[in-house]
């Protein structure tokens, strides 16, 4: 069955569950694509922050969105450096699944009330969810395999390969929780620790691409930012200090300012212009043509770049890392600081995000008082079987993390009256 899938090994394709041989035509990579993209994990994506929330407005990428436009540079870039493109597109649309309501902001409140059982990691909840909480698969004895995706295609979807408190590098992130370490280690058979597959860095920086050029072009068309505000030295400093703190911790002010004049220099670069409105058809047109040039401009760097530190032929697995030159990082990390500036960190919204996090904190207080009837029913299974107070608290946490913004909000109003 390895000839189907060019560069890969029989072990690649193994299943967490062996599951028997299937006869129609599609590989074991289409179908492990298939099952994510009919995943009720995928579609609660729809109603998740990205930056802001779900139904601020009907241009504003969700979760969702962000994960098929993910899908859509990696799945190309994967593909012109010969990985499998349904391997990486299976990475990509799984790489956020793990996120709970209220994004990055959820996130903080999770890893708070979980801080004495083993944390909360959005990364960590995206194998939890595929190898055991998504109802998919179930193994001989009952216990429940997620999805049961290949090796492959879970290995890519790893972007932090390392169990929780095993980092080779100061950082909050890790890939999977300690209970969930017997799976862990059987995707990762093999592989070199710490060391993160190709697919999977594929993944990563088609992530960084999307999120840089789409939520600045999210950030513009929302009036949050004015791409001309890029041109001013004070403005420059102020995302230098963010991408410094948040994305590349040695970055210079030169480095980050030289990034931005590197981009308003280019010729499509969509800064204001007289006479033309905000949101005009004009003024959309030519943000989505910056966006679609920018994008080309990372991932072709990027795919030069690999090619000249590794030559021509089919790069999986461990065969190769993907080379992203400095300045182009830079220039992603320096789009991510312009949306981070003036959105994320923007002083008003500072006590919406504290009351987001004192929402998922009393919820989760009023889950846990009336578990298990308080939860949905397959958590209540999870619950039932839980074999002490640590336990049971970690499948309060995934009933949250498994919750949209809005039905996060309902449930709190339902269990606390408020």
């Amino acid at each position: 069955m390895a000839e189907q899938h060019p560069g890969y090994t029989e072990q690649d394709l193994q299943r967490w569950s062996p599951e028997p041989p299937k006869t129609h035509g599609r590989t074991a990579f289409a179908r492990d694509r298939a099952r994510l993209l009919h995943s009720s994990a995928l579609r609660r994506l729809a109603a998740k922050t990205q930056v802001v929330g779900p139904g601020t407005d009907d241009f504003t990428r969700n979760r969702l969105t962000h994960s098929l436009e993910v899908a859509q540079v990696g799945r190309e870039l994967g593909a012109a450096l010969g990985c499998d493109p349904d391997v990486v597109d299976t990475a990509c649309l799984a790489h956020d699944l793990g996120h709970p309501p209220f994004g990055h902001n959820g996130e903080r409140a999770l890893a708070e009330i979980a801080a004495g059982v083993g944390g909360f990691e959005g990364n960590a909840q995206t194998l939890r969810l595929l190898t055991r909480l998504e109802p998919k698969s179930s193994a001989p004895d009952g216990r429940p395999v997620g999805l049961n995706l290949t090796r492959a295609s879970l290995d890519a979807s790893t972007k932090y390969p390392w169990l929780v408190g095993d980092a080779p590098r100061p950082t909050s992130k890790f890939g999977a929780y300690a209970d969930d370490a017997p799976v862990f280690g059987w995707l990762r058979t093999d592989a070199p620790a710490h060391r993160p597959c190709v697919e999977a860095q594929v993944m990563d920086f088609a992530d960084d691409v999307a999120y840089s050029v789409h939520d600045v072009e999210d950030a513009v068309v929302a009036g949050s930012v004015q791409l001309g505000w890029l041109a001013e030295g004070e403005t420059r400093q102020r995302v230098a200090a963010v991408v410094r703190d948040w994305y590349v911790r040695d970055a210079t002010d030169e480095e980050v300012s030289a990034a931005l004049q590197r981009l308003v220099a280019q010729p499509y670069w969509a800064g204001e212009r007289s006479g033309e409105s905000l949101g005009s058809r004009r003024h959309l047109a030519a943000l989505k043509d910056m966006t679609s040039q920018l994008i080309g401009r990372f991932a072709h760097a990027a795919e030069s770049a690999t090619r000249a530190a590794h030559g021509a032929g089919r790069l999986t697995r461990y065969g190769a890392d993907v080379v992203v030159p400095r300045e182009t990082a830079l220039e992603v990390a320096a789009l991510k600081g312009v949306a981070a500036t003036f959105v994320m960190t923007a002083q008003e919204r500072q006590p919406f995000y504290a009351r987001q996090r004192e929402l998922l904190t009393e919820l989760a207080a009023a889950l846990l008082r009336g578990a298990p009837e308080t939860l949905e029913p397959l958590f209540r299974e999870d619950f039932a079987a839980a074999v002490d107070d640590a336990a049971r608290l970690r499948v309060v946490v995934d009933q949250i993390a498994s919750l949209t913004d809005p039905s996060a909000v309902l449930l709190h109003r339902r269990l606390t009256g408020t």
